[in-house]
């Protein structure tokens, strides 16, 4: 069953209250204006060409960051998890200025003034964007010294040297000699010293210093290589008339001060402070590069060596260290941040891990099999054969999705094994089955997407070890990112060849399926097979198809089908039947999309959106989407799977339904630059499971939701409203089998606060 009563009867739940919109007076036609004048009662109108009626994408995407960051300080969350929360915000900060503002950047150094959808030129979203950054930092830092206070009331302590006594300063200089000292490099900056390289995210002391015999002074730099923790546990030892905390640690770059001495013997310090920097770290394919893999792996290289994108130095550098060190990393001053706080707070994540402390952290949760394939003996064919599942990350274990390949690669009546390999891991089951199968073998290609940011090291080297095992290793294609989320198993069952398909909203990633939701759908419908037969064929051979007898698939026209879907609903509404829209995403930018949902809130279809991330839609504006509804649910899963439902004439949710799960964003680049799959859900139970369970839960969470009003901010639900027992979609999850996975004897528990 589901959390709303058995057979998609549930009633749409209700949005909440919004406060009132974005004057779109100004942007109104003359006629329109004169219109409303002369009738007091009659319908809002906005202007359809008016960039108004879209929010900035970079400026969506650092309110969901902020966002990010309010978790930090939501007390319903154990201690060190808000830590955690943290430590997100700011590596989310640090990638987004060395993709998106790096890409910013360049565009105003090259003297573009094309304006954003939104009517903003490059200049202007940049200054907007460093303006709400150097907030969003000093936040952080705010939120810092609160966790790291109530972290020493609970006996954890970062601390610094007026805390040392002299046994700890003892063991230190013990440890410092040991474990620091080999591996750094003290450098003096004259003309004969070149002012060094610092590594992208890496950070370095700079010194003023004297010295002691001459008077001369001079400038010093000390890099501090990424390899080493960044905080140093002290330990406890024997204190007398002392009560110290149960853990304390001490941040890397206040126990090298202790000992300057050391590396700088003759000289006196006058002044130091640490500095960060941050590199460009976009790669842009060039066409004309012949071997992808040559090219990634010098682009890589030059990754490391990007120009300097943002500065950021301790709020004690005099102001003449400040513009020396700019000066030579060639950083404006605009670009320079002072931060009065720790650097590097994405590095907090260290002591979140390094802490054993059960009740500082969320309850250990156990990740489901899926009770129909234990009922098979294990056995995933038998199981898939029997009715298409469905499995939902990470509330059910993505061992189903590795047990299916690596039964595949055992199994002799396996011939042929086919997979797209977007993101994955440092040691990937995955790989290893496809690479045993390949040496028993069988017929194996694999699709390694070199273009997936952040993990194209990871991805050349799984390419070359298939290689070597006799994987037929494919890289898609130079102008297009593949993204679906494919395998294709052909197996040899009675005379005859069955294929089996797994379409995925997620990676084939062990590490993050535990934190992200997504979706695993298995299936053996004949034509699913065919159609991801073609799929690759398209992606390996260039071989454009002209028929998909199921799913959707971009860049050929993702797009239209949804516009499509879209229009339905329209004709629907003006039919006077029910018209509905529900959509889960992670990012919603496509103008064209954006567009036909505000045309269909203007014809009375409702709409219903959850939207984790970018949202550059605006909901609740009369005239333009007072039909429509945006709410972003942040808590301890990040939430990934995209899901689109349609009423198809009837209210949602309803067997009627068109439901589809996907790959994609609703994105421009998802629809024009990647290659993206759109799976339509046709069997009975897994279509109840996704519209019925999945979506309604989504639609009714309050405790981890935050909705969007007409001026583009976000409000949580009242303070009075988010009590301990509001509903929570992951606690749900987390505490309900899913209906295609459950076996036959497993009940299941109904929510009360969602019965219709």
């Amino acid at each position: 069953m589901s959390p709303v009563s058995k057979g998609h009867s549930a009633s749409t739940p209700s949005k909440p209250a919004l406060v009132a919109g974005r004057d779109f007076a100004d942007s109104k036609s003359p006629d329109n204006v004169k219109g409303e004048q002369e009738d007091s009662q009659a319908r809002p109108q906005f202007d359809k060409s008016s960039p108004k009626r879209f929010v900035n994408r970079e400026l969506s995407w650092l309110a969901f960051n902020t966002r990010v960051l309010e978790e930090a300080t939501n007390l319903k969350h154990p201690l060190l998890e808000r830590v955690h929360f943290l430590s997100i915000s700011a590596a989310n900060l640090d990638e987004f200025y060395m993709v998106r503002v790096a890409g910013l950047r360049g565009q105003v150094e090259a003297g573009i003034t094309t304006p954003s959808q939104d009517g903003l030129s490059p200049s202007e979203q940049l200054d907007l964007v460093n303006r709400c950054a150097g907030e969003l930092v000093a936040a952080q830092q705010l939120c810092w010294a609160q966790l790291s206070q109530e972290m020493r009331d609970n006996g954890i302590a970062v601390v610094n040297a007026e805390e040392l006594d002299e046994q700890d300063r003892s063991w230190l200089a013990t440890y410092f000699q040991s474990n620091i000292y080999p591996v750094l490099t003290p450098l003096a900056i004259d003309p004969a010293h070149p002012f060094p390289f610092i590594p992208n995210k890496s950070f370095a002391l700079a010194l003023q210093m004297r010295h002691a015999s001459e008077g001369r002074q001079m400038i010093a730099l000390l890099p501090i290589p990424n390899q080493l923790d960044r905080f140093v546990q002290i330990p406890t030892l024997s204190q007398q008339d002392k009560v110290l905390p149960q853990a304390r640690y001490i941040a890397l770059e206040t126990l090298i001060t202790l000992f300057l001495d050391h590396l700088f013997p003759g000289y006196e310090v006058i002044t130091h402070s640490a500095f960060r920097v941050l590199r460009d770290s976009d790669i842009e394919v060039e066409e004309e590069a012949e071997d992808l893999v040559r090219f990634f792996e010098t682009a890589l290289k030059r990754r490391r060596r990007g120009h300097v994108i943002r500065l950021k130095v301790e709020h004690t550098m005099p102001d003449g260290l400040k513009i020396f060190i700019a000066s030579h990393l060639e950083v404006p001053q605009q670009d320079v941040v002072v931060v009065d706080g720790l650097l590097g707070l994405d590095r907090t994540v260290d002591l979140v891990d390094r802490t054993d402390n059960p009740s500082l952290k969320f309850k250990p949760f156990d990740a489901r099999f899926p009770e129909r394939i234990r009922e098979h003996g294990g056995d995933c064919f038998a199981a898939i054969r029997d009715k298409d599942i469905l499995v939902h990350h990470p509330y059910e274990s993505f061992d189903v999705v590795v047990q299916f390949i690596q039964q595949a690669a055992a199994d002799p009546d396996v011939v042929a094994i086919k997979q797209t390999l977007y993101r994955t891991s440092e040691k990937s089951s995955v790989v290893g089955a496809l690479i045993e199968a390949a040496e028993a073998g069988k017929s194996v290609t694999a699709l390694i997407e070199l273009k997936a940011r952040f993990d194209e090291a990871a991805n050349i080297k799984w390419a070359r070890d298939m290689e070597r095992a006799g994987v037929q290793v494919v890289y898609g294609f130079m102008e297009l990112k593949t993204h679906a989320k494919v395998s294709l198993i052909v197996r040899r069952e009675s005379n005859r060849l069955r294929t089996y398909v797994h379409f995925g909203t997620g990676n084939y990633h062990p590490v993050t399926a535990k934190v992200y939701t997504d979706l695993s759908l298995f299936s053996a419908d004949p034509a699913l097979g065919r159609d991801a037969a073609i799929l690759f064929n398209y992606i390996t051979g260039y071989a454009e198809p002209t028929h998909f007898e199921k799913i959707v698939i971009a860049p050929m026209n993702m797009r239209s089908h949804l516009l499509g879907l879209i229009d339905a609903e329209i004709a629907h509404a003006k039919a006077g039947r029910p018209a509905t829209i529900w959509a889960k995403l992670n990012a919603l930018v496509d103008p064209a999309i954006i567009d036909a949902l505000y045309a269909a809130s203007n014809e009375g279809v409702n709409i219903e959106l959850v939207v984790r991330g970018i949202c550059c839609l605006l909901p609740g504006v009369p005239g333009m989407s007072e039909n429509i509804c945006v709410k972003s649910t942040i808590g301890r899963f990040l939430e990934h799977s995209r899901i689109v439902c349609f009423g198809n004439g009837a209210s949602l949710p309803s067997p009627e339904a068109r439901v589809y799960i996907s790959s994609a964003d609703w994105m421009p680049r998802n629809f024009d630059r990647r290659v993206e799959s759109l799976i339509p859900i046709e069997n009975e139970t897994v279509h109840q499971q996704i519209l019925d369970q999945i979506m309604v839960a989504m639609l009714m969470d309050k405790a981890q939701s935050w909705f969007m009003q007409p001026d583009g901010s976000y409000n949580r639900v009242m303070e009075s409203e988010a009590v301990s027992d509001a509903f929570s979609a992951h606690n749900y999850f987390m505490n309900n089998p899913s209906l295609s996975g459950r076996g036959e004897a497993v009940k299941w528990d109904i929510p009360p606060q969602i019965v219709s």
